[in-house]
């Protein structure tokens, strides 16, 4: 019998696109159930998305009065996961105080499963900062908030608002039904860019945005690892249930790793640490005509380097190569310098993959091993191969002759 997913829709333009996203979970073995708020029938009948999923759409609190049952509680208890899609500032304010004055929000609230929330809205609403701050009690209530994307809103701002593609969430929602297989791994994730000081209102810093080290966390968690990540500035949510510690400069992410990398099984270095930092930071504000030939730089320490020269016969280092020309030279390089069990190669040329996108392009290099160059994919699932590799890995070092 198939795992049944409730999709929660609620009403916003985006709410269009829930026939495709009912399409794609059924396609990964669903029985989905939908519900609909009375909102979102201003965006998509009923009949399509009960064509799509071959069942009724849920709507009415009080069903059928000649047949009288508890449809919230059975949709609830029946349920392996949730997703709402698109997620309104208004069902999220309801959701992360409680409320349930629908069929919808009574139903999740009932729930005891994982719910996935996909924000949709203008971008003034998703900065605003009660609704930042709904967001980040849900996650920390355990729900899985989806960042959503940026680009050109229906309502004709531009800027992060627009929901999740379809395609992005049905992998998410697949993934949490997936195996336990990392229970009893003690993984460190960094993850983010460093800040590096100049003066009072300056810093040396780069383009990631974190996104490929929070999917790595969320899919550890989810696949039962105790996870710490120890990150630069995010521009993404970290999961909830996870040990999260924030920093700054690399010399911080560099004591924090260093402090906690013993007890750990392995580590995965996806964080985008600068290289140099300034080696004087001045305090007040540096004058511009003075930066060119009082500004000095210093290399900043090489945490991989490091890691590998400490690295045990049992645990498992992974790093992460960005390039933009002679990608595999410069990666092969760094693999067999820096004793790495896993390089993972990151093609960030792309327009498609790479920094602040949620997809990537990536090739496994190994020393041992041939290369494994993937295709395009979700950040959850390069996350998802570079943690079945790390399992690979464990086995062989672990138990050599087996």
């Amino acid at each position: 019998m198939s795992a049944t997913a409730l999709l929660g829709i609620t009403g916003g333009i985006a709410a269009y696109k829930t026939p495709a996203l009912a399409r794609l979970l059924i396609k990964k073995g669903l029985n989905v159930q939908v519900i609909a708020t009375r909102a979102a029938l201003n965006f998509v009948s009923p009949l399509s998305l009960a064509t799509v999923t071959g069942n009724r759409v849920h709507c009415d609190m009080w069903g059928d009065p000649l047949n009288p049952s508890v449809e919230h509680i059975e949709l609830a208890d029946s349920a392996a996961v949730a997703v709402v899609a698109p997620a309104t500032a208004n069902i999220i304010a309801k959701l992360s105080h409680g409320i349930a004055d629908d069929m919808l929000t009574t139903t999740l609230l009932a729930a005891t499963c994982p719910v996935v929330i996909c924000p949709s809205m203008n971008v003034n609403m998703f900065n605003n900062p009660i609704v930042q701050e709904n967001l980040s009690k849900l996650s920390a209530l355990g729900h899985h908030v989806l960042a959503p994307d940026s680009g050109f809103l229906a309502c004709g701002w531009e800027g992060q608002g627009r929901m999740p593609e379809p395609e992005i969430i049905a992998e998410h929602v697949s993934s949490l039904l997936g195996p336990k297989d990392l229970v009893g791994l003690n993984l460190i994730v960094t993850a983010g860019p460093t800040e590096e000081p100049l003066d009072a209102v300056r810093f040396i810093t780069n383009r990631s945005s974190g996104k490929m080290g929070v999917a790595v966390c969320a899919r550890a968690k989810a696949r039962g690892a105790e996870v710490t990540l120890v990150a630069g500035p995010l521009k993404v949510i970290p999961p909830s249930g996870i040990r999260h510690i924030p920093v700054k400069t690399a010399l911080e992410m560099r004591e924090r790793v260093l402090e906690f990398f013993p007890e750990v099984d392995a580590v995965i270095k996806a964080a985008a640490v600068a290289d140099f930092r300034p080696e004087v930071v001045y305090q007040g504000k540096l004058k511009k005509d003075r930066i060119g030939s009082d500004v000095r730089l210093t290399m900043n320490p090489d945490i991989l380097r490091e890691l590998g020269e400490l690295k045990r016969n049992d645990q498992v280092l992974v790093g992460f190569a960005a390039e933009t020309q002679d990608l595999v030279d410069n990666a092969r390089k760094k693999l067999e310098t820096k004793n790495i069990d896993i390089l993972v190669l990151n093609d960030v040329s792309r327009t498609d993959a790479g920094f602040d996108s949620d997809t990537n392009v990536v090739r496994f290099l190994y020393r041992d091993l041939e290369d494994e160059q993937m295709d395009i994919m979700s950040k959850e699932g390069v996350a998802d191969l570079i943690l079945n590799r790390i399992l690979m890995f464990l086995k062989k070092k672990r138990n050599p002759t087996g």
